[in-house]
């Protein structure tokens, strides 16, 4: 198959034999041993709905889909699919534990769009968009409780919330109220005042209730993860986007002494006068600013909106109205700032901000009430059925070990088995008594003081009853996900097929790079008796050598030509500089005996290059320091085996520092290229080498016969060289290897598919595959 190589080679794609699709739910599939066989492959039967199901999903939208040719052309594919597959099965790489761990991380990949609510997520990225056209400005007062604290503090904090409410609603200061009793610390200072924010910002309950609050008004008590909150909205105004600027920072920080803040005031504002001046801003950005994050890119910030930086800051960015306005000085507690605005952007429509606020949405809050709605439908379809009297006991029968965090499955099992029942008999209640059932499997006391044997956690003063019920409540809903999760391939047939798919994928990838791939780059002897066999395929139409210029204007051109003949070319790139000597002394420093090394390294490597070493002495050396010097580094290039003709030197004997100044040319084409582009890298391109024809524009315009010729076209100036003509001619192995290798794969496969077919013979329900013809 030709294809497959493609088809199977990466992770995701190895996985599946055509293209995965969304997932969707689905009637539940109907076992695949009722279902009429396709085709035997040896003994093994394939499902004519497998095929059909497959078939449907990726050639529904072909122009020729349901013709005779198009489910014959399927056909031949999956079946030398199915074959492989077969073959893989055989050799037990199915059994491994590699594949188990592969196939089991895409399984929990696949089934997260089965575990939600989707009509719920809708919703919610909806609302979050909607809250996103608005900003509120609101303050807060906190008592705190923690998520799962005791009814009896929970409780204590409510009346407390209840109580601050009545104060604040009879006429109380809000504010004043914050600064006394909220529990959120930052509200002795700014009375509980936030800010605006916008949606996903805060925690999804504070959210809610802050867009539902009118303008003016006080919240009802609610609760977050924090504890109670107590919300007044202050304003709501529409929202102001996204905004991008650059600033110029002074750093001044609160506890700086007094000497300091004032100097630092004086450069924020003269750096101000002299910017309204009309100095540049880059300029002065990368001078004095002290935000050495952004100083090297002009100062300039990421886009940011409401709420997501120091208020001043925002308010200023957010008054400026056209690109290059300058707002300044605005103090922060990191310091001064001088603003400049790039761009403003307004909020975005649904369509452009649907797919973040989904990934948003699912990471925010907000998921817990998907997770709830999805929890509360599948207890309802998979039949949860507790048994009362057995929870009533777990929770009766919790002690101090549990809050203590000592609980003991074994022992707390025979706690129970020695609970008095009816009539003074012993509890009958023991490690495999069910304590509730999901479909027909039972979940047992035993399988419950495992997960809190596993979940539990100190909780010093709290009820035991309450805390095995917090347990118990997460136990139900663990099980039940899992439960979910266990079944989503009896219950949804596009998540059957597509696991499916990705098993059989993983399997065939193994095998395709043991029998193909891997083995027609290994097997250097049968890839060169496949190419001698068929050599005519691998041959070259007549071509010229040539020397190809480009240009992109008359003048480069011609200097490009200029440099050309002359055909060595400084290095532009990685150039050693200078070689660092000790004072009065021919040996280098330290720093430069790792440079001369380097560079006997990179010339030993590279024989195109060439070097020319000039010594030089600094004020008060001997003159002749500067021949020796010289003399030292080219002495060792050639002890470094560095041909002598390679090695050039010279002297400077005016004072200028203790070094050898290293000057590296090289005949590549490339360097040639560096050279003319250094301000435009598109200014000169030069290629060398054999052409066929249709190759190049340049060189089909020119006569196909040794000379030089030039000629414009498509707005670039060019010069054509051609060496020689060389005539049609078979192509060597090492100038068709790629396409030969290629080639020997494919023939690779096909050989393997005959062995296949040979091995596990295969046969068609000619019938079934009838029914999925529709079109003449």
């Amino acid at each position: 198959m030709r294809n497959s190589r493609i088809l199977f080679s990466g992770a995701a794609a190895a996985a599946t034999f055509l293209a995965a699709c969304q997932a969707s739910k689905t009637p539940t599939a109907s076992s695949a041993t009722s279902q009429p066989t396709l085709m035997t492959l040896g003994t093994h039967e394939v499902p004519a709905s497998e095929f059909a199901y497959v078939y449907r999903k990726n050639n529904s939208s072909a122009p020729d889909a349901g013709t005779r040719a198009s489910v014959q052309e399927y056909l031949n594919l999956y079946t030398n699919f199915k074959l492989k597959v077969l073959e893989a099965e055989s050799k037990g790489l199915d059994t491994t534990q590699a594949f188990k761990r592969e196939l089991d991380g895409y399984k929990q990949q696949l089934a997260q769009p089965y575990l939600t609510e989707k009509s719920v997520t809708d919703q919610l990225v909806r609302e979050a968009y909607e809250h996103s056209q608005k900003e509120v400005n609101a303050s807060h007062i906190l008592i705190r409780v923690a998520p799962e604290a005791d009814p009896k503090d929970t409780l204590d904090a409510y009346n407390k919330i209840v109580a601050l409410r009545q104060r604040v609603t009879g006429g109380e200061d809000f504010e004043k109220v914050a600064r006394e009793t909220s529990e959120d610390p930052s509200a002795r200072e700014n009375g509980g005042r936030l800010g605006y924010f916008t949606a996903l910002q805060m925690v999804y309950p504070f959210e809610a209730a802050a867009y539902k609050t009118p303008v003016g008004q006080v919240s009802q008590p609610l609760r977050t993860r924090f504890g109670y909150h107590l919300i007044k909205v202050n304003d709501m105004r529409p929202a102001q986007g996204e905004i991008k600027v650059a600033h110029l920072m002074i750093r001044a920080t609160p506890g700086m002494p007094k000497a300091d803040s004032t100097v630092a005031r004086k450069k924020i504002d003269e750096l101000y006068s002299r910017l309204q001046k009309g100095e540049n801003w880059d300029k002065l950005v990368a001078q004095f600013s002290e935000d050495q994050g952004s100083a090297a890119n002009a100062g300039e910030l990421p886009p940011f909106g409401t709420g997501r930086m120091i208020p001043s800051f925002e308010e200023a960015s957010f008054k400026l109205q056209t690109p290059g306005q300058l707002a300044g000085p605005v103090q922060t507690p990191y310091g001064w700032h001088i603003i400049k605005l790039i761009e403003k952007q307004p909020v975005p429509t649904f369509e452009q901000m649907e797919p973040g606020l989904k990934q948003k949405v699912a990471k925010d809050s907000r998921s817990e009430l998907n997770r709830a709605a999805f929890i509360k439908r599948v207890r309802v379809e998979n039949k949860f059925t507790e048994l009362a009297p057995v929870k009533e006991l777990l929770l009766t029968q919790a002690d101090t070990a549990l809050t203590a965090g000592r609980f003991k499955t074994d022992a707390f099992i025979t706690k129970l088995s020695n609970v008095p029942a009816a009539k003074g008999k012993k509890s009958t209640v023991a490690g495999e008594t069910p304590v509730f059932t999901i479909g027909a499997k039972p979940y047992t006391v035993k399988d419950f003081g495992t997960f809190v044997e596993q979940r539990q956690q100190a909780r010093p003063g709290a009820s035991p009853a309450y805390a095995m019920q917090l347990l118990y409540d997460q136990f139900v809903d663990q099980s039940l996900m899992d439960y979910e999760r266990a079944n989503l391939e009896t219950k949804h047939e596009d998540y059957r097929m597509l696991v499916k798919e990705y098993r059989d994928g993983i399997l065939l990838f193994q095998l395709m790079d043991e029998k193909v791939w891997s083995k027609a780059i290994e097997d250097t002897v049968g890839l060169q008796k496949y190419f001698a066999a068929n050599q005519a395929k691998y041959q070259w139409e007549p071509r010229v050598q040539a020397t190809v210029i480009s240009a992109a204007s008359p003048e480069l051109l011609k200097k490009a030509q200029q440099q050309l003949a002359v055909g060595r070319y400084p290095v532009q790139r990685a150039v050693p500089g200078e070689l660092q000597f000790n004072a009065n002394s021919a040996t280098p420093s330290k720093a430069g005996l790792i440079l001369e090394k380097e560079l006997a390294e990179r010339m030993k490597a590279d024989t195109t290059l060439r070097v020319r070493v000039t010594g030089q002495i600094k004020s008060g050396e001997k003159a002749s320091l500067a021949a020796a010097r010289a003399k030292h580094l080219a002495d060792y290039l050639k002890k470094s085996e560095v041909a002598a003709g390679r090695i050039s030197t010279a002297t400077n004997a005016r004072p200028a520092a203790a070094t050898a100044k290293i000057a590296l040319t090289t005949s590549q084409l490339s360097g040639l290229e560096d050279m003319m582009n250094a301000q435009n890298p598109l200014a000169v391109q030069v290629q060398q080498r054999a052409f066929p024809k249709g190759e190049n524009k340049a060189v089909d315009a020119a006569p196909q016969q040794p000379g030089t010729y030039t000629s414009q076209q498509d707005g670039r100036y060019y010069t054509v060289k051609v060496e020689k003509v060389l005539p049609a001619g078979p192509k060597t192995l090492a100038e068709a290897r790629g396409q030969a290798t290629s080639d020997y794969q494919n023939y690779l496969e096909q050989e393997w598919i005959k062995e296949l077919r040979a091995k596990y013979p295969v046969k068609v329900n000619e019938a079934e595959v009838n029914k999925l013809v529709t079109k003449q």
